[in-house]
């Protein structure tokens, strides 16, 4: 049975069928070194790494793991933000053998505690400000033998780290000396009597796990490949045929998350790419880092986008030196496209925000809007060796072009499963007639006839009122066509008659205030767009709208409090 691909038509210069790496991550960087050894890796703070210098801090590094007694599969947790030391220590770990266990550096305590025994990982890494919640956790994590704590100082030049002990490294608690954990200096030099720690790897063996909350909400590890991330690599750089080796990637999406680290890290130094690491950024620094780093490509969220659009002192920014924009992460509305492509273009760049989507069942992306052509709405065509298709929610019967269902996705990328839930990978990752590993993303979509993909929302995020369906999303991309508006984030709030009301919680655009003519203006302004059944009952006005840790507008957050209100 063979699989439809309208999209084909539409890919231009870019292949449809590639051929990816078979080794390993870190191999597919050492060709690159053996190629362009004096190209810079990376650049952090002021210090610049070459290729040639970054696969020696990695075979460093793999050697002392090694000699730490870890062991081909066994677990190492990295808990860092965008620092060198990051990732020296990804690339390291696969090195070895082992997997690599990614998390957020501000997680709770629990969370960690929860991330380090779901994953088993023996090993782990943090910065020296996130310490203190290792320490108290460590009794409920038998299985962590080695603990490395390391600091931003230990990514800089001297020269840097002088300034930075005198400065953010004052605000840092002193570590307690009772042998508890290894700095990083004295774990590198674990490793020097260590001859050489590699261990072979196939494409297909695992090497990384990111958590998600699936399908289901529920938060798992998703095990991943080296051909997941090689194959991405591959694919990032094909559908953005203007890449360079040399060219420079502003890094502020975290490594954490497929998106920081497949698409921002992996994806250029696979490539010959420059990661600029920032381990942290507020919309004013973002704006000067554009400035003085003059990057060629950029990947965020889009709630990073609305917030640049609001950063005072970018008159004068020069966006020239941008190739590519990249949106992804969560729903780019019309709206905010409209605005932030106006930004770019009356800043001087050539080019118009590329939104992408995909999920960490794949990494991270595995669509993207073609360079020539946008269709309002869309979230792009399929990437190389990758298929796309539309099914009843509930089935694998695919719907007619133009119909909305589940959006099924599969390809290299495909992970190869939850760690320790077997039941729920079954559920995701399904063989279908056609022969494929399919992942059911559990959002919904429609495709149209030419291939291209339209992202409606989470499958459990839609909101049933009075037995009719409605979409968070659709009623957002309204909203925030809104004069008034800023950014807007919808929610289902229990009703004893209707199951669930329509909630609107809105930012306003300075200018406008959060007054009772401002509600009623936007309210008569919903119901010309909006069915009476989905209209929102009511507006909240809010001077900010929660975030999660990577940016996306968290209206779980939102759903709790309401929640809380009726339970009141």
């Amino acid at each position: 049975m063979s699989v439809k691909t309208p999209w084909y038509a539409k890919m231009g210069v870019i292949p449809c069928h590639m051929d990816y790496f078979q080794g390993s991550m870190v191999e597919a960087v050492e060709r690159v070194a053996d190629q362009y050894p004096k190209l810079i890796a990376y650049s952090f703070m002021g210090s610049c790494v070459s290729y040639k210098k970054l696969v020696e801090q990695i075979h460093a590094c793999a050697a002392s793991l090694k000699a730490c007694g870890i062991r081909p599969d066994q677990r190492v947790t990295i808990c860092l933000p965008n620092v060198p030391m990051a990732v020296i220590m990804f690339y390291a770990v696969n090195e070895i053998g082992a997997i690599a266990n990614m998390i957020h550096p501000l997680s709770a305590e629990g969370e960690i505690e929860f991330y380090l025994n779901d994953s088993e990982s023996v090993a782990a890494i943090t910065v020296d400000m996130f310490y203190q919640k290792f320490a108290s956790i460590r009794r409920n994590t038998p299985k962590l033998k080695t603990l490395v704590v390391c600091s931003i100082k230990d990514g800089l030049k001297p020269v840097m780290k002088l300034g930075y002990a005198m400065t953010q490294g004052r605000k840092i608690p002193k570590l307690p000396k009772d042998g508890s954990y290894l700095s990083w200096k004295q774990f590198m030099a674990l490793g020097k009597n260590v001859s050489d720690p590699r261990v072979a790897r196939a494409a297909n063996d695992p090497a990384v796990i990111l958590y998600s909350g699936g399908t289901t909400g529920v938060t798992k590890g998703i095990l991943l490949s080296n051909l997941n991330f090689n194959a991405l690599g591959a694919q990032i750089i094909a559908t953005n045929p203007m890449f360079q080796p040399g060219d420079k990637m502003l890094t502020i999406m975290p490594m954490f998350h497929g998106f920081g680290l497949g698409v921002s890290v992996h994806s250029m130094l696979v490539n010959g790419g420059q990661c600029v690491l920032v381990p942290r950024f507020t919309p004013k620094t973002y704006a000067d880092l554009l400035r003085k780093h003059k990057p060629n490509f950029i990947a965020g969220v889009p709630t990073l986008y609305e917030a640049l659009l609001r950063v005072d002192g970018v008159d004068s920014l020069d966006l020239s030196c941008l190739k590519g924009v990249f949106s992804g992460g969560d729903s780019l509305s019309v709206e905010l496209k409209k605005r932030f492509d106006q930004f770019l273009h009356d800043h001087g760049a050539k080019i118009s925000v590329r939104e992408g989507y995909g999920t960490t069942e794949c990494v991270t992306a595995s669509c993207l809007t073609p360079i020539d052509e946008y269709r309002e709405g869309s979230i792009g065509i399929p990437f190389p060796d990758t298929y796309y298709k539309i099914v009843k929610v509930g089935t694998e019967d695919e719907v007619p072009y133009g119909e909305e269902g589940e959006i099924c996705l599969a390809g290299p990328t495909v992970m190869l499963e939850y760690v320790n839930h077997p039941e729920e990978t079954a559920a995701t990752r399904r063989v279908h007639a056609d022969g494929l590993t399919w992942i059911h993303t559990g959002d919904l979509g429609m495709m149209d006839k030419d291939g291209f993909i339209y992202f409606r929302q989470r499958i459990k995020r839609m909101i049933i009122t009075s037995g009719y369906n409605v979409y968070p999303s659709q009623i957002e991309n309204i909203l925030d066509a809104h004069d008034a508006v800023h950014m807007s984030c919808v929610i289902g709030v229990k009703d004893p008659y209707k199951m669930q009301k329509v909630k609107a919680f809105v930012m306003l655009k300075p200018g406008y205030e959060p007054t009772e003519a401002t509600k009623k203006d936007i309210l008569d302004y919903c119901r010309k767009k909006i069915a009476k059944y989905a209209m929102p009952y009511d507006i909240e006005f809010r001077d900010e709208l929660p975030k999660t840790l990577v940016g996306k507008v968290a209206y779980r957050v939102l759903e709790d409090e309401e929640s809380r209100k009726e339970a009141v």
